[in-house]
């Protein structure tokens, strides 16, 4: 994995996570992004439709995008996986620390809504 290019995707606001769906269609997400040692972590709620594609078929894209989903540069290949309660505590805390008072309202009013076990992060560590 090229530490450039995690560090350049999680320092932006915005990822860009194409999953699949089980015909093969691409369906593209922008999402918040923290930086995971070498790899990088979303937060999302637990049964969304990307956590079913990615436990359906790991292998996804990632790129840096606006807030919109509109591309702001290229797609890499990367591997997804769904994060034990421990490993989404902590991208929580990652979250709150980078995106400040709109992170802290969001992940109050997610915990406020669904509790700390109706989200889940998932880990993408860079393939090429």
């Amino acid at each position: 994995m090229d530490d450039a290019s995690s560090a350049r995707l999680g320092a932006g606001k915005y990822l860009l996570v194409t999953t699949y769906r089980k015909n093969g269609t691409p369906v593209a997400t922008p999402v918040w992004v923290v930086r995971d040692g070498d790899a990088l972590g979303v937060w999302t709620v637990a049964d969304s439709w990307k956590v079913k594609r990615v436990r359906n078929r790991a292998d996804v894209l990632v790129g840096p995008c606006d807030v919109r989903g509109r591309p702001t540069g290229d797609q890499v290949p990367a591997t997804a996986e769904i994060c034990d309660p421990v490993t989404t505590g902590r991208y929580r805390r990652l979250i709150a620390r980078k995106y400040g008072v709109v992170g802290r309202l969001t992940l109050l009013g997610s915990r406020l809504r669904r509790g700390s076990a109706g989200t889940v992060g998932i880990r993408i560590t860079l393939t090429s």
